[in-house]
């Protein structure tokens, strides 16, 4: 389970991708959203957007609504773009359907992949995020430190932790790298 739509400030409990891809098509009822609600749930500035848009990153809004398919390419670049260039992800979209435009006929449009990530990250974040075999391995090799003031041991360990996870997080970006090099 997931507490945040990825790529947007969208809090919610997310168990799979259903529930997600649900709560989504009811945002989208009445047919897109207008760019300030799509700056809100992605805390994005308008101009970022303006800028993908008129950059070919994501086709322009239709009669200023965004569509759902806009919305998870927005979400896709906005959540990738913390670890990798966004000439690189705009690659990797393009990787799928051989182009970057939004047409009706790609093997997998974005709603499909952003949901299909969901579903992935939904199926494995225990197996690769867990906290607490973070939490765990950064109190035991502090476990002799002596504290030079009251609490200097729990601050020790949580800047261990953000070590840790800024390295995991490093080491993921590699392997996303090696990965994109080898693309066709």
């Amino acid at each position: 389970m997931i507490d945040r739509l990825p790529g947007t400030t969208i809090e919610i409990a997310v168990p799979n991708a259903e529930a997600a891809k649900s709560f989504l098509d009811n945002a989208f009822i009445c047919g897109g959203l207008m760019m300030s609600q799509v700056a809100r749930l992605t805390g994005l500035e308008p101009y970022i957007i303006q800028n993908w848009v008129k950059r070919g990153f994501l086709p322009p809004p239709q009669k200023k609504l965004y569509t759902q398919r806009q919305f998870c390419r927005i979400a896709i670049i906005n959540m990738l773009r913390e670890t990798m260039q966004i000439e690189r992800i705009t690659g990797l979209l393009s990787y799928i359907n051989g182009r970057l435009d939004d047409e009706s006929d790609d093997i997998v449009d974005d709603s499909d992949l952003y949901f299909y990530y969901i579903s992935a990250i939904c199926e494995i974040k225990n197996v690769v995020i867990d906290d607490n075999a973070v939490a765990n391995a950064a109190e035991r090799v502090v476990a002799n430190f002596k504290e030079p003031f009251p609490g200097g041991k729990k601050r020790l360990v949580k800047v261990l932790a953000v070590m840790i996870n800024a390295h995991l997080a490093a080491v993921m970006k590699k392997r996303a790298d090696d990965i994109l090099n080898t693309l066709d």
